[in-house]
């Protein structure tokens, strides 16, 4: 059965970029008779708001989607990401890294021509070459530290490993192109890539639907779908709605907010043919 979701996070209003990916992932669903559910990824407390989540229903049901629940709400469910981080630490594939932003462009600055991944220049390893005892005195110090994984040693772990895009098929996975990345902070218990990862393996989703500008995330989560033992669901990137001068829709364009256009009397058909759908 196929099995998809859409997964906002509750930073701003839905927008038609938003619009047009949950019906994408309602329209898979419905074509093959399966199912689809809504998971509100609200990991960052100090941007999400409660208000936003609610518009989020508001909005959905607005456009006639329909989807199951409970809705998963990943900020009841830190748990599970720390019994992720967990099982990976006791992997030896952790590690504490004590650098502030400011330290990281600093080292990249200072090693001239830094190699660069999809999200920027990659870490350059500092606190990885931390002995045990540093790492523990400055973990009892009280000093603020990102959880990172040793990228070299989980890819050596977990071997030559691929995962299937329905449009570009076979991907051999490249999760190194990433470098270190983080896993946990401080003030934000799971990072992206491992909250989702965890997620969409306990809510059994079967085809993950998102924009193509999450693409090259699935290499990282190909890899923590390995170390983690998770099953690999089959990927949807769909394109991007962009505006008449080529830039994606954001939450910063609050005229194409679905609220914004609803209050301007678009009916729910106009606003999924705005959305392509």
């Amino acid at each position: 059965m196929t099995i998809t979701r859409f997964a906002p996070s509750p930073t701003g209003e839905l927008h038609l970029g938003h619009a047009h990916s949950a019906l994408f992932a309602f329209a898979e669903a419905r074509k093959a008779q399966g199912r689809f559910l809504l998971r509100i990824e609200d990991i960052d407390r100090t941007r999400c708001r409660p208000e936003f989540t609610q518009g989020i229903f508001e909005d959905l049901a607005w456009l006639g989607l329909e989807w199951e629940r409970p809705v998963r709400i990943q900020s009841e469910h830190f748990d599970d990401y720390r019994a992720a981080l967990d099982r990976l630490d006791s992997l030896g594939l952790l590690y504490p890294c004590f650098c502030t932003r400011k330290d990281i462009a600093r080292e990249v600055d200072g090693a001239g021509h830094a190699p660069h991944g999809p999200d920027g220049p990659l870490y350059p390893g500092h606190c990885r070459h931390l002995s045990a005892s540093e790492r523990a005195e400055r973990t009892a110090s009280g000093q603020p530290f990102a959880l990172r994984l040793d990228m070299a040693e989980a890819s050596r772990r977990a071997g030559p490993l691929s995962w299937r895009d329905r449009e570009r098929g076979e991907q051999a996975a490249r999760p190194e192109l990433f470098g270190d990345v983080v896993l946990a902070r401080k003030d934000t218990p799971a990072s992206y890539h491992l909250a989702v990862t965890v997620d969409d393996a306990l809510q059994g989703v079967t085809l993950v639907t998102r924009g193509v500008d999450l693409f090259e995330a699935t290499h990282v989560h190909r890899l923590l779908q390995a170390l983690l033992d998770l099953p690999t669901p089959g990927y949807a990137h769909h394109r991007l709605l962009t505006d008449e001068h080529g830039r994606r829709y954001a939450k910063r364009d609050r005229s194409l907010t679905l609220r914004a256009l609803r209050d301007a009397g678009r009916t729910p058909q106009e606003v999924r043919a705005l959305a392509g759908f």
